[in-house]
């Protein structure tokens, strides 16, 4: 099944302006995905290791987020540690795929809508406060689209940390042997008052001001110095995979992803997924639940790239070498993007 008559997702521009390979603004767009100083003043300081003025900085981030390069500056939330999540998939009829997707983009804690290249051609990403929550969420969007939802729930995590090397490549930092991390319940994790107050208040990102961390936490109840003890305390808990500039991947040139899925023997999964998760092309790898009998894979990775070409050679480069297409396999490429944005585990109605 092919994207033929539907737009493919393209990237506004694939140079960014002030931001050439080696420039000030390069590293501070590069550099900062991760490791965000959590401090008073944090552009200031970032200001001043990139050699440029405070205002520059946040003159940058504020144009590079109004131009869609640039996602949010914040947290990207561990799956499963709080809250509910998981990756769903519908069939939609051809004629009423954009309805349908509307229909989906609509739900707040839907973070990820896309359409790929498969008889299930709308695969999203639900985050909700919990379990409860989002089996409400899928049982409305059975009921208003009339499709069957699969509900794919995370297993085992070999590698989630989507970042981008502006250089060329996909951030390939902490990859050596990485232990896999395995989601053994589906109860929500609760989180206190306070810190439910700070995730709520931090879900859109910092405020693009000299001292973000103040006004968020007052948007929390907090003071300034207990709103970033508790995103320290977050991130040393892995609660928070990593803190800094969320960038989008087609905005940046990578015009091409691929969904790369394999039905895996369960007793060999955990060995083949660590395996996987090291290779420097795979930006997310991780061990989902079947659907059976309509989904019967079980391994799970993604493969971003500046062309479909690159994509599709990366990925049988690596299925060659690891043996991985002995087992049933498929190749989902994105072609078209209806909703990116950060996880909304909690909403108003949370309160």
């Amino acid at each position: 099944m092919s994207c033929h008559g539907v737009r493919v997702i393209e990237p506004g521009a694939a140079e960014l302006p002030g931001a050439a390979a080696g420039s000030r603004t390069f590293r501070l767009l590069n550099d900062f995905q991760r490791g965000f100083p959590l401090v008073p003043r944090p552009f200031a300081a970032i200001a001043a290791d990139c050699g440029l003025r405070e205002d520059e900085v946040l003159d940058a981030l504020r144009a590079w987020q109004g131009s869609g390069v640039v996602s949010r500056v914040g947290a990207v939330f561990a799956p499963r540690r709080i809250g509910a999540s998981a990756l769903a998939a519908l069939a939609a009829p051809p004629e009423r795929l954009e309805d349908i997707a509307a229909r989906v983009t609509a739900v707040a804690e839907v973070n990820h809508n896309y359409q790929r290249e498969h008889a299930y051609n709308l695969w999203f990403v639900i985050t909700a406060a919990s379990s409860e929550r989002l089996r409400e969420i899928v049982a409305g969007i059975e009921r208003d689209t009339g499709c069957a939802v699969i509900v794919l729930p995370l297993e085992e995590e070999f590698h989630i940390d989507l970042g981008f090397d502006l250089a060329g490549a996909a951030r390939t930092a902490d990859k050596e042997a990485a232990p896999s991390v395995r989601a053994t319940s589906e109860v929500a994790c609760a989180l206190p008052a306070l810190e439910r107050g700070l995730m709520r208040a931090l879900q859109e990102g910092l405020p693009f001001e000299s001292a973000p961390f103040e006004m968020l936490g007052r948007k929390a109840g907090l003071s300034e110095a207990m709103a970033i003890e508790m995103i320290e305390r977050w991130l040393a808990d892995g609660i928070v995979k990593r803190f800094g500039i969320v960038v989008r991947h087609h905005e940046l040139g990578f015009r091409a992803n691929a969904m790369c899925v394999w039905d895996v023997p369960d007793g060999e999964v955990s060995r083949i997924g660590r395996l996987l998760a090291t290779e420097p092309a795979v930006t997310l790898c991780y061990r989902r639940r079947r659907a059976l009998p309509g989904w019967r894979y079980n391994l799970f990775c993604m493969i971003h790239g500046r062309s479909r070409e690159a994509v599709r050679m990366a990925r049988d480069d690596i299925a060659r070498r690891l043996g991985l297409d002995r087992w049933a396999h498929e190749v989902l490429f994105s072609c078209r993007r209806f909703k990116q944005q950060g996880a909304c585990y909690l909403t108003d109605a949370d309160k």
